[in-house]
């Protein structure tokens, strides 16, 4: 568990994931939060994970295909990814920002 009840999202080193897309994660007993970070085109592969997750766009621009599904989201879309749907995402032409909660806390992205 981090040692803090806040999240210092400007002091907390990112980890990058695949090139381009960076995280900055928090934690308590039950959820884990995740700020990603992509650059312009960047690509998350398709995958899948037994965390649920869900989370909305901060700004930017990306193409999040659910389960076959592939939508382009703006600042303020929302989505929910159930535990083992396949999932994938691409940012657009210009940078952009997810924030991604994760329930049960997804053990590899704590660092």
């Amino acid at each position: 568990m981090m040692n803090s009840f806040y999240c210092d999202l400007p002091r907390r080193e990112p980890k990058e994931m695949v090139p381009g897309v960076s995280i900055r994660t928090f934690w308590g007993k039950e959820m884990l939060i995740s700020f990603a970070d992509f650059k312009r085109q960047a690509v998350v592969p398709e995958h899948q994970h037994q965390e649920e997750q869900m989370g909305v766009i901060i700004h930017g621009e990306i193409e999040l295909t659910i389960g076959g599904e592939t939508r382009w989201l703006k600042p303020g879309d929302s989505y929910i990814i159930p535990s083992q749907v396949t999932h994938s995402a691409r940012a657009g032409d210009a940078p952009a920002r997810a924030m991604d909660i994760f329930s049960p806390v997804r053990k590899d992205y704590q660092y």
